[in-house]
Parts: structure tokens; C-alpha cells; sequence
């Protein structure tokens, strides 16, 4: 009897620790996040840039936006917008995916490259949070400026990407020059991390939503999001889109974009909308 009621009162203890720890205020590092010609450029000029090895004479490429070689050829490009970690191996993984399976370049912006480029541990003031998807939203608009400088760029064959804290930007360009839209490990709705979800995406426009059933920032899961209506996954957004595709796996992790079911799914996607 005395070892059970002990038991229930660890567990008592445990729970209770865990929600005040998931209630406590984030925090945050620098102050910058203002869109600047000057920020914007610096993102722009460290993206990280993959070249398929069809454009380079049978060996891939790797290296920096502002470093690009020149070219002979045309190839399908994809904008990959990274979480709040920045260009971390997961995107640069999937950035060498991208080129060897399915012959597409890919150009990730660098966020970070901004001087005291302010960071957070979630949760931190949603108003903060508004900043960062601002500027981010910008980054993805001066990359898509920025791409028709290179000659080899499919124009019809740009896709968006972005993975958390860059799926926002993804799902919120509000522009109809993009293939397709892959948006992972965000769920399109009214969450702690944004005021209102404010999707740009149009009617008819192919998109895949890629996320965990548990996902511990945008699932249910969360604590953070007990107030609010939340299912977890782009679904109900998207379910008048007759050329969108959720798909929600069993696991509890953030960061999928390279688990293989993810990959399978993604390459289907994007082979259907590359190669139609």
C-alpha cells in the first residue's frame, strides 16, 4: 500500500512538473528581425545551394547562393525555408536528396546569416513570433526574385519548401508562381505560434502536408495549445484543395522531412507534379 501511494504521488509529481515546465516563458537571443535590403541579401548571398549532378557534368554540387557556378541546362528548382535551427544537416540532407533521387536543385536561404539575428526556446510572445514569420516570409520573397537570375531555373518548375518555423512562410506566400507547396512539421491553423494561420495558398494548387500525429509544438500534445481548437495537421485547411495531400505519421518527433515515409511520400508528390 505504502509503495503504490508512493508511486502515485511521483506520478503526481512528475505530471506537475511537467506542466509548469511547459508553462514557463521561453527565451530569447539578439534583436534583429527586421526585413532589410541588407539582412535580405546577407540570407540570400549564404543560401545554401545544391546542384543536381545533370547540371554539372555528372557530379553534384554543393555550396553558397553567392558562390553559384555557371551552368549549361535546366532543372527544376525548390526553395527550402529552414526551422528555427537554421541550414542544420537535416535540410542540407534533404537539399542531397533532393539532387540525387529526383534531379532537382534546391536553395535554402540562411536566416541566421543576420547579425545578432534574434533566436528563441519556445514558448516566447506571439508577437515575437509574428516577427520572425515576417521576415521569413520576406527571405522567401526576395529568394523567388532572386532565382531568375540563374538561367538554368525551370521557371515552371519552382516548388516551395519549409519545414516548422519556414512552413509558415511557405504556407502563407500568398504569390501563384510557385509548382507546388510542401509544407512539413506545421499544421496550417490557429496555434500558440502565430495569430491567425493566413494562408496564401490558392484553390487548386498542389500541395503536401507532412507532420506527426504527436507533434510536440503543433499537435494537440502540446500544452501550449489547450485554448485553442487544434487537430494537428493541415487537413482541414486544405480539404476543399483537390490537389492537396496530409499526411500525418505515428511518431511523436518535429524534425521528419528525411524519415523514409516521408521521403517516399514526398518523391510521389513531387515526381507527379515535375513530371506530369
Amino acid at each position: 500500500m505504502f509503495l503504490s501511494r508512493f508511486l502515485l504521488a511521483s506520478a503526481a509529481l512528475l505530471l506537475a512538473t511537467a506542466v509548469l515546465a511547459a508553462d514557463a516563458p521561453g527565451e530569447t537571443k539578439g534583436t534583429a528581425l527586421e526585413p532589410s535590403p541588407d539582412n535580405l541579401a546577407l540570407t540570400w548571398a549564404r543560401a545554401n545551394l545544391v546542384l543536381p549532378a545533370t547540371l554539372m557534368g555528372g557530379r553534384r554540387w554543393e555550396g553558397h547562393a553567392e558562390d553559384a557556378p555557371d551552368v549549361v541546362g535546366i532543372a527544376p528548382l525548390v526553395v527550402v525555408m529552414h526551422g528555427s535551427s537554421g541550414v542544420a544537416p537535416a535540410i542540407k540532407d534533404y537539399q542531397v536528396w533532393l539532387a540525387d533521387e529526383l534531379g532537382a536543385a534546391s536553395v535554402a536561404p540562411d536566416s541566421l546569416a543576420i547579425p545578432d539575428r534574434l533566436t528563441y526556446t519556445s514558448p516566447v510572445d506571439v508577437a515575437t513570433y509574428e516577427r520572425v514569420h515576417a521576415l521569413r516570409l520576406a527571405e522567401l520573397e526576395n529568394a523567388l526574385k532572386a532565382v531568375r537570375d540563374w538561367s538554368w531555373v525551370d521557371r515552371f518548375r519552382v516548388v516551395l519548401a519549409g519545414t516548422s518555423e519556414g512552413a509558415v512562410a511557405v504556407a502563407r506566400y500568398a504569390g501563384k508562381d510557385a509548382a507546388a507547396r510542401l509544407i512539413y512539421s506545421w499544421s496550417c491553423e490557429d496555434n500558440y505560434f502565430v495569430t491567425a494561420p493566413r494562408l496564401g495558398i490558392g484553390p487548386k494548387e498542389p500541395v503536401l502536408n507532412a507532420i506527426s500525429a504527436r507533434d510536440p509544438y503543433f499537435s494537440a500534445a502540446n500544452p501550449w495549445n489547450k485554448d485553442r481548437a487544434v487537430t494537428g495537421s493541415c487537413a482541414a485547411a486544405l480539404k476543399d484543395d483537390p490537389k492537396a495531400e496530409v499526411l500525418v505519421i505515428d511518431a511523436d518527433v518535429h524534425t521528419i522531412l528525411n524519415r523514409p515515409e516521408v521521403r517516399e511520400r514526398t518523391a510521389s508528390f513531387l515526381r507527379g507534379v515535375l513530371n506530369p
